[in-house]
């Protein structure tokens, strides 16, 4: 591989995963940090203030590396020339190196490349710790970045990695660099391998090598991969480094292919934008003086803009399931687990910090303001989340047609109650001008002055102000408009925002995102409902939110503005929803820039960063993204994040009514989200890994308990989506859901099938009126992510008839269209084609290299030990089969091979594994404990 091809590819390197769990004890305590100050006279004497003369930091013209790339691990930041105030400065990004618990013989590492060989004789370390975290805070169970228990320096030789001779220093003090001399070598790369504290990852803050000043060229950068719109331009953010400054040093970007012309705003300048003539795909380098006619680019694909005219939501109201697959599914989360959530909202008694916090807040809240002595708020600050989420499914359920089941009905009459109780004690603690959040209004105002006050982002205001306005929309299609106080008070929440926050107003942006999503969904709501642009001014200010997002970190996505960010990166349920709520605004306003971000972030996202579950987030560190290709198979894949991926995703086919998003999102709902809910409905998952899951009870943070239930019920708003002339069929379910009006006439819709065990779909159209508009039925291609290769290919449609007569169907963008007047009782049938399927994976996804995975129509399957005597092995060649059996997890079809060594091999669905491995917990273990054994996996 060439030095190009080696910079081009950094952000694309990684390497086994590692991973360390569990708290800091006292004894760490002491080590981490007193320790540490004890160490501080220690690393200032083995620090210089200048480095020999004649000799120059080397490092800012290296390619960093390591032995793992994780999620918020900024590789870069080891040699970006920052000088940090003290070992807890994160404002240029740290790089942490962890633990192989499995290995512990395999030191971590992180090291520098060179173009050419270079001479060098000493380094400096700036070591990163973590302050003490508060017990029972979320993040406490994290491990906390200590100094290392030493480390050793070693340079390539030419065939291998050999130690430095003569070193002196090896300093640990914190505050300081530390600096270490050695005998002089010469080499194309050094290698810094340390040594962790037990369970706890080393930070390193920025890493100096020193050496005589040599003829090296400038280290260039030219950014990440992105799409852009036509008419829209890109925003580059190249960068070129020197070892030595220079009035010589000058960089210019220029195209290196593409079908078209590009116009460069400033082409000298490193910092640009670019526009583009004609769609296609473009290569555009950056080529800096001195650098021996090296250069790097990035890869730019240009696109139509999506319909001036965005889709419409089915909004969810009354509906029922003629489906077994479905019917228990949902009938498991309204007798079992929303009540479940329920009860466990109206506990007192919940341990602090474990996911207690319910309704009561509420009641304190609505004490404090009818100045009556009142408790204090239980719980984090986002605790109001999950009773909304709870109020939410509840109201959702209750428009599921119980069709006489006793248990169903009891459960909603329960329900019925539970709201009847609920809503006015959520109303009474909302403030007279519509604020609503307990945690501020039971806070004591000498640690928390102000509302919407920067000291306090994290404080989640609009977060949990977010959940309240969409629970409230699914309360008024309930009722269907009769009982206005949740609307009512939905719409005074958002008003005091309004008048509260923007343009000459507050600046202002939440820590985590929700509130603009909610403000978009209701701002078209009010507008369905009132008319009269009632609602423009909540998607206004929902635009103002996001534009507002800048100066931050990755974290919460708040490093650039939102149209010049083209990776996923960050806590990946705050990533989902703020795209969730970008793509909104983008087919609200047409803004170019937030298109040609969307469409980026989307294909990063999908193509670079996403499981086959459907899931994402890699989750090494800060329940995130990793760098493009980490997609470990102990994946955290958070249950809340699947939801935010739904409502992307979604999002994308109002948008670009393109059948592939629907593909996708169904993909995820199938595996990742609905595998989140045990079988029984008693239990769920936190987070979804490829290798195993543990359900429990409860949750410390039970943020994903009312989101889960609350998207997967949601089926009408999923299953349709409508154009003034047209329906489109994106969910093969078998129901009776009214879809509203479609030219002039409402329209009932009836789905019979046995999806997804069997390919076979007929669709009933039931329009009030006989009436001519376009039905479009979704054909699965679910090959959408270039991560994945499935064998056999299976897409297309093996037959599609209408009233019984076979036809073939015009396809546009993924789905069958079908145009003419339709009469109750019209039918499109249609069979799809089902088989097992191998899946590959992309040879860059380290993880799985050498590994397959199975599945069949949207299902993606584990092997488990309850069937398997050893699933340590690989899959034979032999034939791949499908049976139904049901006596097994609730009626399943399972695939069926052989194992190389010729005994059968049997794999059941995703979304049923882990479902016989014993009661849950009340909550999932969190003590740093080694894994058990594996008992359930994907790849193979």
């Amino acid at each position: 591989m060439d030095w190009e091809q080696r910079t081009a590819g950094l952000r694309d390197q990684v390497a086994p995963d590692q991973n360390g769990r569990g708290g800091p004890n006292r004894r760490e305590f002491v080590a981490g940090v007193a320790g540490a100050a004890a160490l501080r006279a220690l690393g200032r004497r083995n620090a210089s203030a200048q480095a020999a003369e004649g000799s120059v930091n080397l490092a800012p013209v290296a390619i960093p590396s390591s032995i793992v790339m994780t999620s918020e691990n900024k590789i870069t930041a080891l040699n970006d020339g920052f000088v940090p105030a003290d070992s807890f400065d994160r404002t240029h990004g740290r790089y942490a190196l962890w633990p192989d618990r499995s290995d512990a013989a395999n030191k971590p590492w992180v090291q520098y490349e060179w173009s050419e060989a270079v001479s060098i004789s000493k380094v400096e370390i700036y070591w990163a710790l973590d302050r003490p975290r508060p017990a029972n805070l979320p993040g406490s169970g994290w491990p906390r970045m200590l100094v290392p228990v030493s480390y050793r320096i070693l340079y390539w030789s030419g065939s291998e990695f050999v130690p430095v001779e003569k070193t002196e220093g090896l300093g640990l003090g914190p505050d300081t660099f530390n600096a270490t001399t050695f005998e002089p070598v010469k080499t194309s790369k050094v290698r810094l391998e340390v040594a962790p504290q037990e369970g706890k990852p080393a930070g390193i803050l920025e890493w100096r090598v020193y050496g005589p000043i040599p003829n090296l060229p400038p280290l260039i950068d030219a950014g990440v991969d992105r799409s852009v719109v036509m008419g829209g331009k890109t925003y580059l953010a190249g960068k070129a480094t020197w070892l030595e400054e220079s009035p010589a040093n000058v960089s210019r970007w220029s195209k290196a292919s593409g079908p078209g012309a590009v116009a460069f705003q400033d082409p000298a300048a490193a910092v640009t934008t670019a526009t583009f003539a004609t769609p296609g795909d473009y290569r555009l380098s950056l080529n800096a003086s001195g650098s021996k006619d090296r250069s790097q680019a990035i890869k730019v694909h240009v696109e139509a803009k999506p319909p001036k005219d965005r889709l419409d939501v089915v909004y969810t109201r009354r509906y029922s399931i003629d489906s077994p697959f479905w019917n228990a599914r949902a009938k498991t989360l309204i007798v079992n687990w929303i009540p479940h959530c329920m009860a466990m909202c109206e506990r007192t008694d919940i341990p602090a910090n474990r996911g207690d916090g319910g309704i009561d807040n509420f009641n304190e809240a609505g004490k404090a303001n009818r100045g009556e002595p009142h408790g204090k708020h239980k719980g984090y600050v986002f605790s109001n989340a999950w009773v909304h989420q709870t109020v939410e499914s509840m109201c959702i359920a209750l428009m599921v047609d119980a069709q006489g089941d006793a248990e169903i009905l009891a459960a909603q009459d329960l329900m019925r109650a539970t709201l009847a109780r609920w809503i006015p004690i959520i109303l009474a603690a909302q403030m007279p001008d519509g604020y609503l959040q307990t945690a501020y209004t039971l806070a004591d105002r000498d640690t928390w002055p102000q509302r919407w006050s920067p000291d306090h982002r994290g404080n989640h205001e609009g977060y949990v102000a977010g959940y309240f306005i969409e629970s409230a929309i699914n309360h008024f299609t309930l009722t269907e408009g009769k009982d206005l106080r949740l609307y009512n008070g939905a719409k005074k929440l958002a008003d005091c925002w309004v008048a509260n926050i923007g343009p000459g107003k507050k600046d202002w942006f939440d820590g985590h995102q929700e509130m603009e999503q909610a403000l978009v969904r209701f701002g078209r709501f009010v507008n369905d409902q009132e008319g009269h642009h009632r609602g423009d001014a909540y998607i206004t200010l929902a635009k103002f939110l996001l534009d507002s997002r800048r100066g931050g970190s990755e974290y919460d996505q708040s490093h650039l503005p939102p149209g010049q960010q083209y990776e996923a990166v960050g806590h990946a349920v705050r990533a989902t929803y703020f795209y969730s709520g970008m793509a909104d605004i983008a087919a609200e306003t047409q803004d170019p820039d937030y298109q040609s971000a969307v469409i980026s972030l989307w294909d990063n996202m999908v193509n670079k960063k996403f499981y086959l579950t459907g899931g994402i987030g890699s989750g090494e560190t800060s329940e995130g993204f990793g760098p493009n290709y980490s997609l470990r198979n102990e994946a955290y894949c958070e249950t809340c994040s699947s939801c935010g991926l739904v409502f992307f995703q979604y999002k994308l086919n109002l948008a670009y009514h393109d059948a592939k998003y629907a593909d996708l999102y169904e993909q995820t709902m199938y595996n990742a989200l609905l595998g989140g809910v045990a079988l029984d409905g008693k239990s769920y998952c936190y987070t979804n890994p490829l290798v195993n899951t543990e359900r429990a009870l409860w949750h410390v943070c039970p943020c994903c308990v009312g989101n889960l239930s609350r998207t997967l019920l949601m089926i009408p708003t999923w299953s349709y989506v409508k154009l003034r002339d047209g329906l489109f069929v994106n969910l093969f379910l078998g129901s009776r859901i009214n879809v509203g009006e479609v030219a002039g006439t409402d329209v009932e819709v009836i789905q019979k099938t046995d999806y997804p065990w069997k390919g076979a779909v007929a669709i009933t159209v039931n329009p009030k009126e006989a009436k001519t508009f376009s039905m479009y039925v979704r054909i699965p291609d679910r090959s959408t992510s270039k991560l994945y290769t499935d064998l056999p290919a299976v897409r297309g449609v093996k037959r599609f008839a209408v009233n019984g007569r076979e036809v073939s169907p015009e396809i546009q963008k993924g789905y069958a269209v079908v145009t003419r007047e339709w009469k109750a009782g019209d039918r499109i049938e249609l069979e799809l084609p089902m088989e097992p399927q191998r899946v590959a994976p992309d040879e860059r996804i380290k993880a799985d290299i050498g590994d397959v995975a199975l599945k069949y129509g949207p299902l993606v399957y584990n092997v488990e030990s309850a069937d398997n005597a050893n699933i340590d092995r690989k899959l034979g060649d032999a034939p791949l089969g499908t049976e139904w059996r049901g006596d097994l997890l609730g009626g399943v079809v399972v695939i069926t091979g052989k194992w190389t060594d010729g005994s059968p091999m049997l794999a059941v669905p995703n979304y049923a594994r882990m479902n016989r491995v014993g009661p849950p917990p009340e909550y999932p273990a969190d003590d740093g404990s080694n894994p058990p054994r594996v008992d359930s996996k994907v790849w193979i």
